[in-house]
């Protein structure tokens, strides 16, 4: 399975924030939509995942004003992404190796969907009960 199969049987709306948003505004739209990352946008094109993570890094660093400062004031963390077209192997490999749990995936310049860890181990588990499906009616037809 590929990235792109995943992000179609997800279904899930792409929830973004803006760059000049507050710390605040991402974490209640996270608490609202029952989410742990949002995609910051800047003139419409994705700039960096903003995540329970760094609210947390936030807090720990500023305290309760950190809720009042812009998404553009943290630190960069980088833009990850991943093409639709990659297979979930890399995906995860890339998650490692970044040590994120979030990815954008962009075609081109273009936000087609956010790819998590929890996404990836929810595909992994119903790939493994079908297997395990298939391998009982194989054995229970053996004998």
């Amino acid at each position: 399975m590929n990235v792109r199969e995943l992000l179609q049987s997800k279904k899930d709306a792409i929830v973004t924030i803006d760059v000049e948003d507050t710390i605040g505004a991402a974490a209640h739209k996270m608490s609202a939509h029952k989410i742990a990352a949002l995609v910051v946008m800047k003139d419409d094109a994705p700039v960096r995942i903003i995540s329970e993570k760094d609210i947390v890094r936030s807090l720990a660093d500023d305290g309760p004003q950190a809720g009042r400062r812009v998404i553009s004031s943290l630190p960069s963390a980088g833009l990850e992404g991943i093409a639709p077209d990659a297979t979930l192997k890399q995906a995860m490999a890339l998650m490692t190796y970044s040590r994120h749990r979030h990815l954008m995936v962009t075609e081109g310049a273009r936000l087609v969907g956010i790819l998590s860890l929890g996404d990836i181990v929810k595909n992994l588990l119903s790939e493994l009960e079908l297997e395990k499906a298939v391998l009982q009616d194989i054995y229970l037809a053996a004998h």
